[in-house]
């Protein structure tokens, strides 16, 4: 029987603790409810209930026989960062950041591990071969990856602790308003989380957003190209807020946002981070421009 730890991380409190277990051991709810039942998943040392929402912070152990380390897969990559200690790589839109199975192939962690295989022991996850925070499958950008143990445990609680500046690059429909969205978000579902409704408890979100430039599309109207920074992170986050104000990205069906010709993927790019490098204490600041397919979605428009 394998033994698995896992630490809540922020994007993952207020999720169930099947949910949580599913996705993350990539086996079927009935084998994780029947590990609950058994006593075999622990939360902090306590026997877990089915329905126990989790908390960030918490270390949950889950006794299930299952293999998580992704398969060394190589693939090129696109190195935007490297040190004796992390590297931070630009995640391709449609890639998955790492697998949700055993045996999964085709994301980034597999591509990571085959060419770095130091990266597949540094988290606490295997599955997640080193990677210290994710984004959406359909988002393109900077994912950063630790080589060891305890640079992961530095670059998680540099993220848990919103110590972490993330950029993002998005075309959403009509001209925002710059300023802050501070709405609670609700996992009401893996798939679509949305905003909180009144009196229902939600995760504390924050996201401001700075219009940069603004586009006429014939026969799709006025878009605008903004710039969105979270020091929060939670899932879907910049999707599910820009929805909510009425300026959905274009290319995401999920939260409305309409295609627009020659554009077959969601326009969302991690564009930059910042943070104080876990090592050497010196300020660090990566930056992936935006890919060849968004930039020629621009360069075709008459800008505004």
């Amino acid at each position: 029987m394998d033994e698995h730890r896992f630490t809540v991380g922020p994007e993952d409190e207020g999720e169930r603790i099947d949910r949580f277990l599913v996705e993350r051991l990539g086996i079927s709810r009935r084998r994780v409810g029947r590990a609950i039942e058994e006593g075999a998943v622990r939360v902090d040392g306590r026997r877990a209930a089915k329905g126990y929402r989790l908390k960030q912070g918490e270390e949950v152990v889950a006794r299930v026989e299952t293999e998580l380390a992704p398969v060394p897969e190589p693939r090129p990559l696109r190195i935007l960062h490297e040190d004796e200690w992390l590297l931070a790589v630009d995640k391709p839109a449609g890639w998955p950041t790492h697998p949700l199975r055993p045996g999964e192939t085709g994301t980034l962690a597999n591509a990571v591990v085959a060419r770095d295989p130091a990266c597949a022991d540094a988290s606490a996850d295997p599955r997640e071969g080193g990677a210290a925070h994710r984004l959406d499958n359909e988002t393109s950008g900077i994912v950063l990856f630790a080589r060891s143990r305890p640079i992961w445990e530095r670059l998680r609680a540099l993220f848990s602790a919103r110590e972490v500046h993330k950029e993002y690059l998005a075309l959403v429909r009509g001209v925002p308003e710059g300023g802050e969205i501070r709405r609670p978000i609700v996992s009401a579902s893996a798939a679509r989380p949305r905003i909180a409704r009144p009196g229902e408890e939600g995760r504390e979100a924050l996201t401001r957003v700075e219009p940069l430039e603004s586009y006429e599309i014939p026969g799709a109207g006025r878009w605008t190209l903004a710039r969105c920074t979270i020091p929060t992170g939670v899932r879907h986050q910049i999707r599910v807020h820009l929805e909510a104000i009425g300026h959905p990205i274009a290319g995401d069906p999920i939260y409305g946002g309409a295609s627009l010709p020659g554009l077959d993927r969601l326009f969302l790019h991690a564009t930059a981070l910042e943070l104080d490098h876990p090592v050497t204490g010196r300020r660090l600041r990566i930056e992936s421009p935006l890919p060849g397919e968004l930039r020629a979605i621009l360069a075709a428009r008459r800008r505004g």
